[in-house]
């Protein structure tokens, strides 16, 4: 049997780097992609294969889909992991930066699955993973535009499930929880500078706070618990359409399901330490 093929976005830290080693690790030909290829060095060394691609920009998508099939033939592993939060209240955040975040967020992993879908058509099997979030089910004050792109990603793979099924194509949708990545200092940077200054200045403080508390990350999960979820959803034939996983998914979506709205919204204040200065 052939080696199967997987390609890894954002793939230079945190989650898609750990996926990468792992698939790795279980023998897949990786091909590891990101803007940047001098901070993919060390993946290099370990024998993945690394692409420089910007996920917002279409030559580039093309022609890191095209050089796959040219070199492998074919792709039965796609993770799209590429992603970032850009926090800050609805009214602040510019035009510019929303279309940024759906962008990178959305349209970037919905044009890579569009390129790929025909090959996998074609071998009449593979696997696309879409990383959304515990924020994609549950919502935070001040992160409206990140988390729109993640309800938006979790209802695209929805549709897109039942769209290529027939084809013997898996869509599996994986929600981290609090992970130890670089995202929540992305996050409390974007959101200072952007609403700190302003009417929302003291929610600002307070959920960049949260975002940052070193307490909260002694409990976060390891970027390696998503990808060893992510190495058993593409190593079987029938994975789950969904796993939540790393510190706080599971309690979390449960209690955005179980509550009502307001509760729920009394609960997040009091979480993100909103609660306190309002």
């Amino acid at each position: 049997m052939k080696q199967r093929i997987a390609l890894v976005t954002g793939a230079s830290s945190g989650i898609g780097e750990a996926t990468a080693l792992a698939l790795h690790k279980q023998g897949y030909i990786v091909y590891a992609a990101a803007r940047r290829l001098d901070r993919m060095t060390h993946l290099a060394k370990e024998g993945i294969r690394i692409l420089s691609m910007d996920i917002t920009d279409e030559a580039s998508i093309k022609d890191g889909v095209e050089a796959i099939i040219a070199g492998a033939g074919r792709i039965d592993v796609l993770v799209n992991n590429a992603g970032y939060g850009s926090y800050g209240a609805i009214e602040d955040v510019s035009m510019e930066e929303a279309r940024s975040q759906f962008e990178v967020n959305i349209f970037g992993a919905m044009r890579l699955i569009q390129l790929i879908l025909p090959t996998m058509r074609a071998q009449r099997s593979g696997t696309i993973v879409n990383i959304t979030s515990m924020g994609g089910k549950i919502y935070t004050p001040l992160g409206g535009w990140y988390h729109g792109t993640k309800f938006a990603l979790e209802a695209l793979s929805d549709c897109l499930r039942m769209e290529v099924e027939p084809f013997g194509i898996n869509v599996v949708v994986i929600e981290p929880g609090g992970i130890k990545t670089e995202w929540g200092g992305i996050a409390a940077k974007k959101l200072r500078e952007t609403s700190e200054q302003g009417v929302y200045q003291r929610q600002a403080q307070a959920v960049a706070h949260s975002l940052q508390n070193e307490a909260n990350a002694k409990l976060l999960s390891s970027p390696e618990v998503i990808a060893n979820t992510i190495v058993k959803a593409v190593s079987i034939r029938k994975p789950k359409t969904r796993y939540a996983v790393g510190f706080g998914a599971k309690p979390l979506i449960f209690l955005r399901a179980l509550l009502s709205d307001r509760c729920f919204d009394s609960l997040i204040r009091r979480a993100t330490g909103v609660s306190k200065v309002l």
